[in-house]
This record gives C-alpha cells, structure tokens and sequence, in this order.
C-alpha cells in the first residue's frame, strides 16, 4: 500500500508518501512542503497549497491518502487555515476516488512512538529511524506527514469510507496504467 501523509498548513503543508513492506516496515518514497507566503490574499495561498497537493497526487498515485484531523486550537485563525488545506487534500483526493483517512495528532504519535503523549522530537527521531534515513526530515511539518503515512499504514482505522472505485469499475486504459504502477512499485 502507498499512502500519502499530509500534515495541513497554510504557511507549511507537508506532505508524505511512504509504502508498506512486507514485515511491519515501510520504505520513504517522497517527502516535501509546499509553502504559501503570508503576505498573499488567502484565496492564493490555497491555490499555491492546491496545486502542490495536486502534483504530489499525479506523481505518486497513492493508495490512500491520511490527512491529520483538525482539532481546537486557541489561535482561530490557524484553526481556519489548516482546517481549509486539510478540506483541499480531501477534495484532491476525492476527485480521484481515492479513500481519506484522518487520525489525531496522539494517534499519530501513539503509532510512531509507542505514546500518545510524544514530543515532536520523539516522532522525528522515530520516523528517521523507521524509514532508515540518516537524518531527521526537516521541516517537522515534513516529519509530520511522513509519520502520518506511517500511522495509516499501521492504524487504518479512521478511513472516511472503503475505495470508492471498484477494481471492476476501471476502464481498460486506468487498469493497464494501475497494473504498470504496481509492477513498477515491486521493481522500486
């Protein structure tokens, strides 16, 4: 399974593509942050978010995508940014019929660390150790969404509904693309 991490931010939105190995393991496949500039019009901002999410999506043809579920925050309108970058990848996801998963940030840290109750750095250093990098991914928005990905492909629970699109339900052209993209992942 290939499964794409995204961490919602207006000014920082990570995103994080990782795949499940056989064994409980899980292999980095890409990792970035797309970027908004505080100083455009909110509307902008979400474009520039929209577009990266929409590249990532092309690129890496993810399975499942698991978006970090919004929760209250005292600053109103961070809560409003991030709740409206989560809403985008949602939508980027849907339009292409592939299933969204959304898991608390303690879930999270819960599947990564082994405590609901982690600090940044603890995820960071787990998700370097995990996917085998030499160094801990940078921004922590960026280690936020591979931990993401992470969490899902360990908790699936949290899915807002099955796949959407029936294997059977493919047309001739997307089960011939499908089937390249997997036998390419098997040949990565």
């Amino acid at each position: 399974m290939r499964v794409l991490g995204v961490d919602p931010g207006l000014t920082r939105c990570g995103l994080g593509v990782v795949d499940s190995l056989p064994g409980r393991r899980a292999r980095l496949v890409h990792v970035s942050v797309a970027r908004s500039d505080p100083a455009l019009d909110v509307d902008q901002r979400l474009l520039l978010i929209e577009r990266a999410l929409e590249e990532c999506l092309e690129e890496h043809a993810p399975d499942t995508v698991a978006v970090e579920r919004v929760f209250a925050q005292h600053n109103v309108s961070t809560v409003m940014g991030t709740a409206q970058v989560a809403g985008l990848a949602m939508v980027a996801a849907a339009r292409r019929r592939i299933p969204v998963a959304l898991h608390t940030p303690s879930e999270v840290k819960a599947a990564v660390t082994g405590s609901g109750r982690a600090d940044k750095a603890q995820v960071q250093t787990m998700v370097a150790r995990l996917l085998g990098l030499s160094e801990v991914p940078r921004p922590a928005d960026a280690a936020d969404a591979l931990a993401l990905a992470i969490c899902h492909l360990w908790r699936p629970a949290g899915a807002l509904g099955a796949p959407q699109r029936e294997p059977g339900g493919l047309t001739t052209a997307q089960r011939q693309w499908a089937a390249a993209e997997q036998a390419a992942r098997r040949r990565a």
